[in-house]
């Protein structure tokens, strides 16, 4: 089994003993990202819409590192601290995906890192 920590600056640092993804057999598996500026260390708003499309860059910005795009997602699963805010959230989650989305699990949790509004981790197919 080949492993490769893939680790890059244009994401937000892992802030645990845990590595921002592993690469392994033609796979990519990234850990949960939350909406932390990358260049700050700071924690977005409290906007659902800002915090997606924050996360959303971070992962597109940690896929981009090993060569993949965001058509190469395949499965994600999305982690939110209220339901409710699950169209806006969609919405913006969408954007990133607008042929063919990769299968998705949305779970709502009872609290998130930095008590965040959101949190992704995926699955891509890296060749």
């Amino acid at each position: 089994m080949n492993i490769k920590i893939i680790k890059t600056s244009k994401a937000p640092a892992a802030i645990g003993p845990y590595s921002q993804a592993v690469q392994c057999n033609g796979f990519l598996y990234t850990s949960g990202m939350i909406a932390i500026n990358p260049e700050t260390g700071i924690l977005s708003t409290d906007d659902i819409e800002e915090q997606t499309s924050l996360v959303m860059e971070n992962l597109k910005a940690l896929i981009g590192s090993t060569g993949a795009v965001m058509s190469d997602v395949i499965k994600t699963t999305v982690f939110l601290k209220d339901m409710n805010d699950f169209s806006k959230m969609n919405t913006i989650y969408g954007k990133y995906f607008p042929e063919n989305p990769p299968a998705r699990s949305t779970v709502e949790v009872a609290r998130l890192p930095k008590d965040v509004l959101v949190e992704v981790e995926c699955i891509v197919s890296i060749d």
